[in-house]
């Protein structure tokens, strides 16, 4: 099934998302030939009753602030992705929507799930928990973006799949098959050397899969060499200037706090370049 129906999130509270992540999106969506939808809402900030009642500065004038600081980002960023997305004459809405801080995540998970990939930004200055939430409760693929600048425009070039023989890489090569018959390049990466890989079947029996759909790829094993997983695959994206990586997602939810695996969390927390992960 190819991507159709492409969402992108916005954050406008505290910081916004910066406007070079919706043209990233803007190009994604124009290398896939899909619909883009972009959400982004204006939050209300809720501080606890015994905080308003003990304080004497003036909380309900900062929570209006912050409110009408967080309803302008808002308008303002879906007001630069529409400019984008009609200069590239893709096929675009803008959803603007209204909760409190701590609903957010919930929303984003809600409108993920009826979408075909959701691309959520990853700003380098707070947590991830959007990108979490997005990823482990939505059921579909998530491409995370990172909102540092790019060295160069975003183009569906060198696909670069991390490959551990789990069930968790095998669905998100799954998931990632529009993205992997559209690339111009395909890499299939395995780690060694780091975790035990348990599979009787090889990286060149997953090419050979590959090439039933008319996808040739390259076969590439990294030495570990004591290294963090995360480290080997982000050395790695540089030296072959791979444009997007594909890996399984792993984790869980424990009491609404995600438990990720290292090199989820390692790749998660300050993404080298977009990552389509999937749980």
């Amino acid at each position: 099934m190819a991507f159709k129906d492409i969402l992108l999130t916005l954050t406008s509270y505290p910081d916004p998302t910066p406007a070079s992540v919706a043209e990233d999106a803007v190009a994604i969506a124009a290398a896939l030939g899909a619909h883009l939808a972009a959400l982004a809402c204006e939050v209300h900030v809720e501080v606890p009753g015994h905080f308003l009642s003990g304080s004497t500065a003036n909380i309900p004038g900062i929570i209006a602030g912050e409110m009408e600081k967080s309803r302008k980002s808002a308008r303002d960023m879906l007001a630069a992705f529409d400019v984008a997305a009609n200069k590239a004459g893709i096929l675009h809405e803008n959803i603007l929507e209204r909760c409190a801080t701590f609903a957010v995540p919930d929303l984003l998970v809600d409108y993920a799930r009826l979408r075909d990939l959701t691309i959520v930004p990853v700003p380098e200055s707070y947590d991830q928990w959007y990108a979490e939430a997005v990823i482990f409760g939505s059921g579909r693929p998530t491409l995370v973006l990172p909102e540092s600048p790019r060295p160069r425009p975003f183009e569906l070039g060198t696909v670069a799949i991390a490959w551990d023989f789990s069930r968790a890489a095998a669905r998100a090569i799954s998931d990632a098959m529009p993205m992997l018959e559209k690339a111009s390049k395909v890499r299939i990466v395995t780690v060694t050397n780091e975790k035990k890989l348990d599979s009787k079947h090889s990286a060149e029996a997953l090419a050979k899969n590959l090439a039933r759909h008319g996808i040739d790829v390259v076969l590439d094993k990294v030495d570990a060499d004591g290294r963090r997983i995360g480290e080997v695959l982000e050395s790695y994206t540089v030296s072959h200037r791979v444009d997007v990586l594909v890996m399984g997602a792993y984790g869980h939810s424990r009491l609404r706090e995600f438990i990720l695996g290292g090199a989820t969390k390692s790749l998660l927390s300050k993404p080298p370049l977009p990552i389509l992960f999937s749980h």
